[in-house]
């Protein structure tokens, strides 16, 4: 099992492919198994990384509070020992705010990246229903099979959920078998979500960026994709109708597809 020491803790991290890298950083809760749909896709065109951010999978997981700078930094750690200079960069919903702050952090080693259902935080921000929210975090008494059965209306269309339910239903496997995260590491990632902010800064970026959300999103509402494409100069918004949170899964080609195209783009 690769892991990289990075000061306090070790992170878990699996590379598939060859050629050019690409960084895949994953959500609130997710890890390496998140990119199911992605990985087989883009190892054929890149050499891929993957890994569990601070607080899941086979990441350590210390008593928080956690920030999302300080996952930025745990993936540019990451990127230095494996010795990788450039890269590509794909991070959806808490791995897009991940990813912005990595870019913040290390322009000169970003060609390009995606940022998909995700928000620049702060006061800007376009919050979900507090309905969505109270759903989201109330996990108490449940087992992991609960937790995301409860969650999946949450992450999905009622349309994929109601025509496509074999989408749903991998999505629901992949779950279910991934290590299960702790309460302290879940609310430690979700305080470092509702610190995040950086809408002030997103003007310092000017790596090509393609930005992805769904218009049925109720986790991160569609009109905060619009705020990183107004804020993001060299960026293009691409929305996908009728799509949920889960984009990764749900318009899982298409959204490989297009990401692959704009890197192809930008050599």
């Amino acid at each position: 099992m690769p892991l990289c020491t990075c000061k306090d803790i070790d992170i878990h991290y699996e590379i598939k492919g060859e050629g050019r890298t690409l960084l895949l950083i994953s959500g609130l809760s997710g890890g390496t198994w998140s990119w199911y749909k992605q990985v087989p896709f883009f190892e054929k065109h890149f050499q891929t990384i993957i890994f569990d951010n601070r607080g899941a999978g086979l990441t350590s997981m210390p008593v928080g509070p956690y920030s999302i700078r300080q996952l930025a930094i745990d993936a540019a750690c990451l990127l230095d020992h494996l010795k990788v200079h450039e890269i590509f960069l794909l991070g959806l919903s808490m791995g897009g705010m991940i990813a912005q702050e990595l870019a913040l952090l290390k322009p000169d080693r970003i060609q390009a990246m995606v940022l998909g259902c995700t928000h620049c935080g702060g006061s800007l921000r376009v919050p979900p229903s507090q309905q969505v929210l109270g759903t989201l975090m109330n996990n108490e008494g449940l087992d992991q099979a609960q937790i995301i059965d409860k969650n999946l209306p949450l992450f999905f269309s009622n349309d994929c959920r109601r025509n496509r339910p074999q989408v749903v239903e991998a999505y629901r496997k992949v779950q279910v078998e991934a290590p299960l995260q702790p309460e302290h590491a879940f609310h430690a990632q979700l305080q470092a979500i509702g610190n995040f902010g950086c809408c002030e800064r997103l003007p310092q970026i000017q790596i090509p960026t393609l930005i992805f959300t769904g218009t049925e999103d109720v986790l991160v509402p569609p009109p905060n994709a619009h705020i990183l494409a107004e804020r993001i100069s060299a960026s293009k918004l691409v929305e996908f109708p009728g799509a949920g949170h889960a984009i990764h899964a749900e318009c899982a080609d298409q959204l490989n597809q297009l990401s692959l195209n704009f890197f192809n783009q930008q050599i």
